[in-house]
């Protein structure tokens, strides 16, 4: 089990799960610090906290005013702590693929600014980078599980837990029903986030094959179907369904969601991928707040194998808070896309990973062994975290993973002693959505002299995210720090802009 700490005094009070009327507004941290304690009192009921704990609000804030057009909506999940080993020596969580807060970051810093702490979630800025973990060519998953003394802090492991999913070929991938769900309110009309929306699109359908189908649902004021299930064949049809798209009214994201869930549900294909598309800035102003039963709804569509992967538009007015939980709710992915590169990188590179998921409930369990580690701790994944004792309880939701993904974890660990082989033994647990059965597999985590140069320039990007978002376990190093490793490590396109970030982000800090 993990412990976690509270770094920030403001709490995010988020709405509902899917739509808020027009007395709810979601506050961001940052707007929280605007205010003192007396405003708050006097504009602002906070409303009794929800229950289950799973569920997306953690508290209603309501007001009797429309969101501000400029707020962002984040949430602080706490840091995770160091754990001794000796009182726990499991470290459990669900997978993530996720990626959105990361590229998030990147667009406040190209717009000039440093992103709020609360948007921060480390493992999305780790597992935005290609790593060369090798296939697996036998199984659903292989694992990487090695470390090498810290870069940043001394008498520090850190301890890198990799694994890869099986890939497919374009040809090898199901046929997929999708329905695109896209918000087409006033609010997109903003910094042309409806136009990006619309080449994104263009992309993913240049991807589909004669074997796919797409239908299209759009909410402003309300839903309404634009485009009955169609098939890839008649891809113009699609497409200039897409270009006809213009915004308007206010933001009803339940009608829509409902509309496009019932829409995949009646043209549900067995053993194909059945797929529900969001695309939205998240923000919402019409409709019942509803909250828990829309949640049951999605996670009720999940159990019958209809999916739903989200993709964020837009800065200013944007809901990072509801986009990560619709997809976690509904057994998938969120990415937010600031670029049309980074919709090509999406639906064109990665495509057959985004659709077609190879297992389900993906957990990740960690066993240190308490002779070897004193303690350890795991970096990110505070709002992933998994009951140690239901690791290997199947009905207990965790993440999902799709072909040709892989997913990295960084630990920092203390040893209780140098010169040790191995740390304790990494296991992974999952339902294989091909077999329809439940599989473990587990490797030892392996001690090396030195940090491979993928893993050193992981760990620089994770200290990046930890200075960031103000953690603790940072204050002893500096983004100069950060920038001389990373310059050290980078190779490949991605890595290089993550240098160039970092130098943004310095001159940023100094002003």
């Amino acid at each position: 089990m993990r412990k976690i700490v509270k770094i920030s005094g403001i709490t995010i009070l988020v709405a509902s799960l899917i739509g808020c009327s027009s007395s709810v507004q979601f506050v961001s941290r940052s707007e929280s610090e605007n205010k003192t304690a007396a405003e708050q009192g006097q504009s602002n009921q906070v409303a009794s906290s929800p229950s289950p704990p799973s569920q997306l609000a953690d508290y209603a804030l309501k007001k009797s005013v429309d969101p501000l057009p400029n707020d962002m909506y984040f949430k602080d999940y706490g840091t995770n702590q160091f754990v001794s080993a000796a009182k726990d020596r499991l470290s459990t969580f669900a997978a993530d693929v996720d990626t959105a807060s990361y590229t998030i970051m990147r667009n406040f810093i190209k717009d000039g600014n440093l992103p709020p702490a609360d948007a921060i979630r480390v493992e999305e800025f780790i597992n935005f980078f290609p790593t060369s973990y090798p296939a697996p060519t036998d199984q659903t998953f292989a694992i990487q599980a090695d470390s090498g003394p810290s870069p940043f802090q001394k008498n520090l492991q850190v301890v890198r837990i990799g694994i890869k999913g099986k890939e497919l070929r374009a040809e090898e991938r199901k046929p997929a029903n999708l329905v695109f769900v896209i918000d087409v309110s006033g609010s997109m009309n903003r910094e042309n986030r409806l136009e990006l929306v619309k080449k994104s699109l263009h992309v993913l359908v240049d991807q589909l094959q004669p074997t796919d189908t797409v239908g299209i649902v759009v909410y402003g004021s309300e839903g309404r179907v634009l485009l009955p299930q169609t098939s890839a064949e008649d891809k113009q049809a699609i497409l200039s369904a897409i270009d006809d798209l213009q915004p308007e009214g206010s933001t009803n994201a339940e009608e829509g969601l409902v509309l496009g869930y019932e829409m995949a549900a009646r043209s549900f294909k067995p053993n194909a991928i059945n797929r529900v598309i969001l695309c939205s800035d998240g923000v919402a102003n019409v409709g019942e707040t509803g909250a828990e039963g829309i949640l049951r709804s999605i996670e009720d569509y999940a159990r019958k194998d209809i999916y739903l992967s989200t993709f964020g538009f837009g800065m200013g007015n944007y809901n990072d808070v509801l986009m990560e939980q619709l997809a976690n709710k509904g057994e998938g992915n969120y990415a937010y896309i600031d670029t049309f590169s980074e919709a090509r990188r999406i639906f064109t590179e990665s495509l057959t990973g985004t659709l077609q998921t190879i297992a389900r409930d993906v957990k990740i369990q960690v066993e240190f062994d308490p002779k070897k580690v004193d303690s350890y701790r795991l970096i990110g994944y505070e709002n992933r975290d998994v009951r140690d004792k239901d690791f290997r309880n199947d009905k207990t939701d965790a993440g999902e993973i799709g072909a040709g993904h892989s997913v990295t974890a960084l630990y920092e660990v203390k040893l209780a002693s140098p010169d040790h082989a191995d740390l304790g033994t990494v296991r992974v647990r999952y339902h294989n959505t091909s077999s329809q059965k439940v599989e473990e597999i587990s490797e030892p985590v392996k001690v090396q002299n030195t940090l491979s140069p993928e893993v050193a320039f992981l760990a620089a990007v994770a200290e990046y995210g930890e200075l960031l978002r103000e953690s603790p376990y940072a204050e002893r190093s500096s983004l100069a720090d950060v920038l001389k490793l990373a310059e050290a490590t980078a190779t490949g396109e991605e890595p290089l802009e993550f240098v160039r970030l970092v130098k943004d982000s310095m001159a940023l800090s100094r002003n």
